[in-house]
């Protein structure tokens, strides 16, 4: 007859719940696992199978009662581990829409914005259509199958136990916010720098013929300019996406290391097709 401890039980219950809240934790807060158009059940259903396929590989878990006020703190930890994880290509996202937002603004779009169900709030027409661009773009150069590699990598870098974190991780996470801001401005930069010269180009132009309405030519030219420049600009994004999302994945899976107090890891190439 097989017979089974309370211990046994508790031990089986935490290498699979453990292991599940940092999957769960990582989808939550990652931009396309997370998307809010994605059936809650799916993201649920895809974040236990997630953990089904890593649990057996994950290393030996503290013989700790999941029930446990010691319990609850690691299953804490595993939670902030996979929000952290997920927020740093989070950031990646949230700098294309910032360009997005940039380039609206200086074409005159800024009052065309609509509710975005990813950020959960409202954003501009061109914010969306370059989050969507940048979407297609993990998918096609796999970044969300090397944030999955991250994932199942940290579970060795930052094993599951009752060790608290090192700040260095955090403090990695907040330097990394800098940038939105950064990529932000360089990748609306093109756009930028094209309405600049039409504004400069329509200042001439009042300035030699005054009798000319500025506010009834300059809207639909500068909206015109910006159009075309985001046009010839696309095809050239792929590159400055691809390199942005893969410093994003290569950042989740430094993540792990700094929370462990392992300091800084080389730099990887970007992702490839497989």
């Amino acid at each position: 007859m097989l017979a089974l401890t309370l211990a046994e039980i508790n031990t089986w219950i935490a290498g699979f719940i453990w292991p599940l809240t940092r999957v769960l934790g990582l989808i939550a807060a990652s931009p396309v696992f997370g998307n809010a158009r994605v059936p809650r059940s799916t993201r649920l259903g895809f974040g236990v199978v997630v953990a089904i396929a890593i649990a057996p590989l994950v290393p030996a878990v503290p013989a700790t009662d999941p029930a446990s006020w010691e319990g609850l703190l690691i299953l804490a930890k595993e939670l902030i581990t996979g929000v952290m994880m997920g927020f740093a290509m989070r950031l990646v996202f949230a700098a294309v829409e910032m360009a997005g937002e940039i380039s609206s603004l200086t074409m005159g779009l800024g009052f065309a914005s609509f509710f975005d169900p990813m950020s959960q709030g409202r954003s501009s027409a061109i914010s969306q259509f370059l989050t969507w661009i940048a979407t297609l773009t993990l998918l096609v150069a796999n970044v969300h199958l090397w944030l999955l590699e991250a994932l199942a990598e940290s579970f060795f870098t930052l094993p599951i136990s009752g060790r608290m974190f090192h700040g260095g991780g955090f403090w990695d996470l907040a330097l990394w916010g800098a940038k939105i801001f950064s990529a932000g401005v360089q990748l609306s930069l093109p756009i930028v720098a094209a309405l600049l010269i039409a504004n400069v180009a329509l200042g001439v132009l009042t300035r030699a013929a005054p009798q000319l309405n500025l506010f009834g030519i300059g809207f639909p030219i500068t909206l015109g300019v910006g159009f075309i420049v985001l046009m010839i600009a696309l095809p050239y994004l792929a590159t400055p996406l691809v390199n942005l999302l893969g410093q994003g994945a290569e950042k989740a899976q430094m993540i792990p290391r700094a929370l462990q107090g392992q300091g800084q890891f080389p730099a990887r190439p970007p992702p490839q097709n497989r």
